[in-house]
């Protein structure tokens, strides 16, 4: 069942916020390194004394598991290295041509709410994928955004798009995954997310071929009406 569309979605800042930074990362970033550097500034924006963050970037191929994650959903547990992590959700695949977003907001500047929080990642998500005439669509039993695929069968659909996220002193950090091109056989080592039955797509496995620059463009500016300004 597809949650509404038109679930109210936007989490602005509070008057006299500053605007958050909007980092790309230029070359692939180690995970322990983005653990790393998003521990610390977490720490700093609880602290008050850094700015809330969106930091873009691409890792080597890699597996991660969410809390929840359960050992036999590790189908190949030796084809690329395997970091447990502490956002929600089970396993996923990060690797080239997926772009990885870390979203370090305050939510003490905006709306201490979850569900809105997630909500509004979702919709960043949709609004981001609709730019490129794709249609994504929630799911009300899985997380993540999902694409209709009829060219597979008539209840066929596909994940593009990841979401895990934790939340400490009301900031957030991990984020959000969106399928660009990666390789996406690459999931084949893990059931993503822990859900069987549907498979995994990205702009490219849909016909849409454009650079990472572009996505991310797109994205800042889908940010922007929904989480407020951002600086580089």
């Amino acid at each position: 069942m597809t949650l509404r569309d038109d679930l109210p979605a936007s989490l602005l800042p509070k008057d006299g916020s500053p605007p958050v930074e909007w980092v790309i990362a230029e070359a692939p970033v180690a995970y322990p390194d983005a653990v790393g550097e998003m521990e610390a500034r977490v720490a700093a924006i609880a602290a008050g004394t850094a700015r809330e963050r969106i930091w873009l970037v691409e890792h080597p191929p890699l597996y991660t598991a969410g809390t929840s994650a359960h050992d036999e959903d590790l189908i190949t547990p030796d084809r690329f290295p395997v970091f447990q992590t502490g956002r929600g959700g089970q396993y996923t695949y990060h690797g080239p041509g997926q772009r990885v977003a870390y979203v370090m907001l305050d939510l003490n500047r905006r709306r201490p709410d979850l569900r809105l929080f997630v909500a509004t990642l979702e919709q960043w998500i949709i609004r981001t994928l609709d730019g490129f005439n794709i249609r994504g669509e929630r799911r009300d039993d899985r997380v993540g955004v999902w694409v209709r695929r009829p060219d597979k069968g008539a209840e066929a659909e596909d994940k593009i798009a990841a979401i895990g996220i934790r939340v400490r002193r009301w900031v957030t950090f991990h984020g959000i995954s969106i399928n660009v091109e990666p390789e996406l056989d690459h999931f084949d080592g893990i059931v993503p997310c822990g859900v069987k039955g549907h498979g995994v797509t990205s702009l490219a496995d849909l016909g849409r071929i454009v650079t990472m620059p572009e996505v991310d463009a797109v994205m800042r500016r889908e940010f922007e009406a929904l989480f407020g300004e951002t600086v580089r």
